[in-house]
């Protein structure tokens, strides 16, 4: 609830209590001092009395001749039987009115206030419902504001996006010694975009550079602009950008830039949406502060496709920063951050630890290292272990351990020949990762086993030799059990999606086809947040074409599955021995088991 209206309330309610309190004086001031009921009753028997006027408490009247200068009375009753008794007795006695000045003044005050607080109450939730923060405050930005000493990170504090950390130095020296570039006409970028998935850390980055710049910083959401009003988003950011005028030199922060700058659409009614004139504004302000104000604006998205061509044109936004999944040695930065608040037994190798977590962002990192202190905790252990370590990424991946979930004895055997054969494949063919444990201990996630692979170095090329051997690994589990059960089972419905996906891959997007050559016929879609699987694949090839694709997956993956049935038969000593051991030990790794270490691959005849 706006200030100045609460103010004005407790004036209201300040000046009513006065004005009870000066009617209570008023009318003591005016009353006529009470006489002795004894008294009245002489008077009374002596006929000195007239115009009597009676109520339930008091007795008043006029005196036929004055006494003590007062020509009329007052008096409090009394029960007439008490008082014909004292009477008799010869006592003077009168009755004592009780003071009920206070409780009439509750009595319409506390009601009042009791309805003003209740009003209040149910005001200001409906302004919060409806993200309004007030009538009079409906059109003012809800940016925090924060300081050096808030925010509390430097780039310090940020690891494993040196290339971004690099690009945001330089805005820090911008803003700290603006002359220095003003010297060749160099001006400072008016917009920065933070880009890249979730979890990488670019809301950390930005505040990082308010904290090495050590000046305001104005953080907002993008949907905090939107509101039920037209043109209240609009209103927020002019006051947005006017506030930011006045603390300058300074940082805009919007995160989840998405929210409001999503792509204008076409349409009878395009032009009157909130959004669209919140965008709108936004452009008009990116366009109308001088660079020279010492005003950066900040933003992140992990949803760039989807943004207006407007919004991230040269002069708006300068430049588009990529905050992307760190490397192997950024992961290792990263967990050198994190791994400071625990403690870390002898054994623990960070680099290591990166190895096992390919493709983790730095929000995946920070909570590896926190499930890895539970796991420590839980067991009543002094500092964390590399084992700990191990078994959080396990957690991460394939889910809690459901050791309460009994499977039958032919099912257990059956998922243990059903990993060993993911195992012994991927330690026959080159190229890929190295086993490091197979389990058949049930998962949360709704798997009954894994096979968990530690890859060497991170990947940014694969040859296609090397996929058929993704293929051909994904595929050993069930031939593994057609090989040793003469059936299948519904176990590697998973491992079917995967092999399937990358097969239409090589088709569709790499050209590795023989068959139809170098021609992308499906374009993967520009999103950090994945592949969105309700939309319509993009056609544009006719059914012949459609149907040559469908003969090469078909072609791909049955070729597959044959080279891993004959691995599987010419290794049926190792996956036997192992499968046996698997139930025994329920997980085993290399050292338990050594024919899970790298070996030739087998010829295939």
């Amino acid at each position: 609830m706006d200030k100045k209206f609460q103010w004005n309330a407790w004036y209201f309610l300040l000046a009513f209590s006065l004005l009870l309190m000066f009617q209570g004086w008023w009318a003591e001031r005016q009353a006529v001092e009470p006489i002795a009921y004894s008294e009245f009753l002489k008077l009374l028997n002596e006929g000195k009395l007239s115009e009597l006027s009676i109520n339930n408490q008091q007795i008043s009247g006029k005196l036929l001749e004055p006494i003590n200068n007062r020509s009329s009375f007052v008096t409090n009753r009394v029960d007439p039987a008490l008082a014909e008794e004292l009477s008799a007795a010869g006592a003077k006695f009168s009755a004592v009115r009780e003071n009920t000045a206070l409780s009439n003044l509750l009595s319409w005050l506390l009601p009042l206030v009791l309805i003003f607080a209740f009003w209040s109450f149910l005001f200001r939730r409906l302004t919060d419902k409806q993200g309004l923060g007030g009538l009079v405050s409906v059109g003012k930005s809800k940016a925090k504001v924060y300081v050096e000493r808030d925010t509390g990170v430097t780039f310090d504090d940020v690891a494993g996006i040196d290339e971004a950390k690099a690009e945001l130095e330089e805005i820090v020296s911008f803003l700290k010694d603006q002359p220095k570039y003003s010297r060749l006409g160099a001006r400072i970028p008016k917009g920065i975009l933070l880009v890249g998935p979730p979890g990488t850390g670019k809301t950390l980055v930005a505040k990082a550079v308010a904290g090495e710049a050590g000046v305001p910083f104005f953080s907002i959401s993008g949907s905090e602009f939107v509101e039920m009003f037209v043109g209240v988003g609009a209103a927020r950011v002019r006051d947005l950008f006017e506030q930011a005028r006045q603390a300058a030199p300074c940082i805009i922060f919007i995160d989840e830039l998405d929210a409001l700058g999503k792509m204008r659409g076409v349409g009878a009614f395009g032009g009157n949406d909130e959004k669209e004139q919140t965008l709108n504004q936004l452009l008009a302000e990116l366009d109308g502060f001088d660079p020279r104000e010492g005003v950066v604006l900040l933003a992140a998205t992990n949803r760039p496709e989807i943004l207006d061509p407007a919004l991230l044109r040269a002069g708006r936004f300068d430049r588009q920063i990529v905050v992307d999944r760190p490397d192997r040695k950024g992961r290792v930065a990263i967990l050198k951050v994190h791994i400071k608040r625990v403690q870390t037994a002898a054994d623990v190798d960070l680099d290591q630890v990166a190895g096992i977590t390919p493709g983790f962002t730095g929000a995946d990192l920070a909570n590896l290292v926190n499930e890895a202190a539970i796991l420590a905790t839980r067991r009543s252990a002094d500092k964390v272990a590399m084992d700990d370590f191990t078994r959080a990424v396990e957690r991460i991946v394939a889910g809690a351990e459901r050791r309460g979930r009994l499977l039958q004895p032919h099912e257990r055997e059956v998922v243990a020949y059903h990993e060993m054969g993911h195992a012994l494949v991927a330690s026959s063919l080159p190229g890929m990762d190295p086993v490091h444990k197979v389990s058949i201990i049930p998962r949360s996630i709704g798997a009954l086993g894994y096979t968990l692979q530690r890859p060497t170095d991170d990947r940014f090329l694969i040859t296609f030799s090397e996929l058929k051997n993704r293929m051909v690994v994904l595929l050993a589990g069930r031939a593994a059990e057609q090989l040793l059960f003469g059936e299948i089972s519904t176990g590697a419905a998973d491992d079917l999606a995967k092999v399937t996906d990358i097969a239409r891959q090589i088709v569709t997007r790499f050209g590795m086809s023989a068959d139809l050559g170098q021609a992308v016929l499906e374009r993967q879609g520009n999103s950090f947040l994945g592949d969105n699987v309700i939309a319509m694949r993009e056609k544009d090839y006719s059914e012949q074409t459609a149907r040559e694709i469908d003969l090469a997956v078909r072609q791909l993956i049955d070729k597959a599955y044959r080279r891993a049935g004959e691995i599987l038969q010419q290794r049926r000593a190792d996956l036997d021995e192992g499968a046996r051991l698997l139930l025994e030990r329920e997980t085993i790794t290399p050292d338990d088991f050594p024919p899970l270490r790298p070996t030739a691959a087998p010829p295939t005849g």
